[in-house]
């Protein structure tokens, strides 16, 4: 298989299966995944989107009929397959809205890719899938109302209430977006949004502009937390606040019982986890204070998820209702 990276790992015994595939900014990951959602099969690609968007649309059916071959060779059937990808999605008219990071807009994506690969599929949100996944699979299993938070390059959320995503047709989870701080611009047009301060993104900026030395990124910064920097305690309990700032905002709405920290900032653990916290928890009177915890699924999450939205599409029951449609 050119181009791809490909892991298999043991043999499914159903010989039913679905395909899961989650669409990164820079890389796709795809499963053949089994009634038990265990991936019987993955696969890894670069998301060509430096080529354009309709070069991301050829790469997805390119992985998801490789995946296709895959179950094949497994002697299993595809009964499904399940996509999610970033930005604004309206998983009611299976339409990828917008990407800022791809570059499509109001595109029948769902639709789409059925007609090119001959599957039925449905389209999803990379993060709301991901937040299905850990209530299904990961650190909110069992719970009903939970705020499932991804903070990495950007920041975005999945609102899960009384089992069942909260979509507003695609437009709802845009955490980062909240405005926490005055003055810093955002690239939506916005000002002082919670992705000025708290992404890993801004914290590394932040760090190079208040001492003139550039960092790879905040991992490096937690590092130098660590150590006691003066500087990078000074970004860090600037973005932790931020963090904390936008979840009592939530808090107060919402109610969730449970909130769920994932992305690549989560990897910092406690040194993250605590302050947020503790401001959180110091923002709050009446309002019942949720849990929260870390992520246990890491980058898994959105695969996982999109084959929990393909299993459902296909009529085995899940713990969670993902109502939307299906392009067949």
């Amino acid at each position: 298989m050119v181009g791809a990276e490909a892991a298999r790992s043991g043999q499914s015994r159903d010989p039913e299966c679905v395909i899961a595939l989650d669409v990164g900014g820079t890389g796709m990951k795809g499963a053949v995944v089994d009634r038990s959602v265990k991936p019987v099969a993955t696969l890894h690609l670069p998301t060509p989107r430096a080529d354009g968007p309709e070069a991301v649309v050829d790469a997805i059916a390119g992985a998801l009929l490789a995946l296709t071959d895959m179950a094949t060779e497994r002697g299993a059937t595809v009964r499904h397959a399940g996509v999610v990808v970033p930005g604004i999605v309206d998983e009611d008219l299976q339409k990828a809205v917008w990407s800022a990071n791809i570059g499509w807009r109001d595109l029948p994506l769902g639709a789409i890719l059925a007609a090119r690969t001959g599957l039925r599929v449905t389209l999803g949100h990379d993060v709301r899938a991901g937040g299905v996944g850990e209530c299904v699979l990961g650190a909110a299993r069992g719970a009903q109302n939970v705020l499932f938070v991804a903070v990495g390059t950007g920041i975005a959320a999945a609102l899960v209430c009384d089992g069942r995503p909260v979509r507003s047709g695609g437009f709802a989870g845009e955490l980062g977006h909240v405005v926490v701080r005055a003055g810093t611009a955002c690239a939506c047009g916005g000002t002082g949004c919670l992705e000025t301060v708290a992404s890993a993104s801004a914290i590394a900026t932040a760090y190079g502009a208040r001492t003139g030395r550039s960092v790879a990124g905040a991992a490096d910064v937690a590092a130098l937390v660590e150590t006691g920097d003066r500087a990078a305690r000074a970004v860090w309990s600037s973005a932790t606040e931020g963090l904390a700032e936008a979840l009592a905002a939530v808090t107060t709405l919402v109610a969730p019982e449970l909130i769920v920290v994932g992305g690549g900032l989560a990897e910092a653990d406690r040194l993250l986890l605590d302050p947020v916290r503790d401001g959180l928890t110091a923002r709050l009177t009446f309002q019942r204070v949720p849990l929260l915890v870390r992520a246990e699924l890491g980058d898994r999450a959105g695969c996982l998820g999109a084959g929990l939205m393909a299993w459902q599409a296909a009529g085995h029951r899940i713990p969670i209702t993902l109502t939307g449609a299906s392009s067949s």
